[in-house]
């Protein structure tokens, strides 16, 4: 059992692991084709350069922008909260390719959320989390993301979307708590009240919690105690739900290692009958 209690350091909020009875856990494998997570460089040229002068806010809204924000909440945010909660399911159920595909998904619309709202021409994002992260940046919103939070952000970019198992990788399972702050991070910019995009996270008490309206797709399953979805959301959530100082996870972590790596040599065959994303081709007829 490992119970994991969130404490105050300097400006942060992190999550601290105390172990009870559990062995050490052992060292992450050191991966064959780590070569795979290296970043590829962000093509620019599809980046548009907004200024925060061009956010919209409620006292200007027109029908028209009343309605493409209805859209964007229910097409991002709200498919965003279903994928958030399906990956709190997968963790739980210790489905490591599930976790990160999930988490990686909700990132990722979360994150085109904010830039639907603000108006920011996003259209080459596709998943790239680190270019909707950039355009988002330049165009002077501050979304306050805690280091830990940016970082896990940066791991479900890497391998998050490699959900046939391309990469090899490795989760730690008390990783869905720095999943539950990202969430929790991104998703009060996902909405255009004041108040809820002033929340912060404060040195020395629990997260505050989000309401971002009754019509939202999280804060329905929270109200209705008998949807499906309800257990797994709340399931030692320390940023929704009841306040909650400690969280207590099982498992340590697991890793995988990519069935590509034994048969690298047989890519080329492979391609005659499944798609492979073009950057681990390159990689595996590198190694071979």
């Amino acid at each position: 059992m490992l119970s994991c209690a969130f404490r105050a350091e300097g400006d942060r909020w992190d999550a601290q692991i105390l172990r009870k009875g559990h062995p050490s856990l052992a060292r992450a494998l050191i991966l064959k084709d780590l070569a795979l997570r290296e970043r590829r460089p962000t093509d620019n040229r599809w980046m548009a350069q907004p200024t925060a002068s061009s956010f919209p806010s409620l006292r200007t809204l027109t029908d028209k922008d009343r309605e493409m924000n209805s859209w964007a909440l229910r097409s991002f945010r709200d498919v965003a909260d279903g994928d958030y909660i399906a990956a709190r399911m997968a963790c739980r159920a210790q489905l490591p390719v599930q976790f990160l595909w999930g988490s990686q998904q909700a990132l990722e619309k979360y994150l085109k959320c904010i830039l639907f709202l603000h108006r920011i021409p996003a259209t080459g994002v596709k998943h790239d989390l680190r270019g909707a992260l950039e355009l988002i940046t330049n165009a002077g919103l501050k979304l306050d993301l805690n280091e830990h939070s940016l970082k896990f952000i940066e791991e479900m970019d890497d391998v998050g979307q490699y959900r046939y198992m391309e990469a090899s990788f490795h989760v730690n399972w008390q990783r869905v708590i720095i999943l539950d702050r990202c969430v929790w991070e991104l998703r009060r910019f996902c909405t255009l009240d004041p108040a809820e995009r002033a929340k912060t996270l404060i040195e020395g008490q629990m997260p505050a919690r989000l309401r971002l309206g009754d019509n939202s797709f999280l804060e329905k399953v929270l109200d209705d105690k008998r949807h499906p979805g309800r257990e797994a959301l709340l399931w030692q959530n320390g940023f929704v739900g009841r306040r909650r100082r400690l969280v207590r996870l099982r498992g340590g972590f697991v890793a995988w290692n990519s069935p590509m790596l034994h048969a690298a040599h047989l890519v080329d065959d492979i391609l005659k009958l499944a798609w492979i994303p073009k950057d681990v081709v390159k990689a595996y007829r590198h190694q071979v």
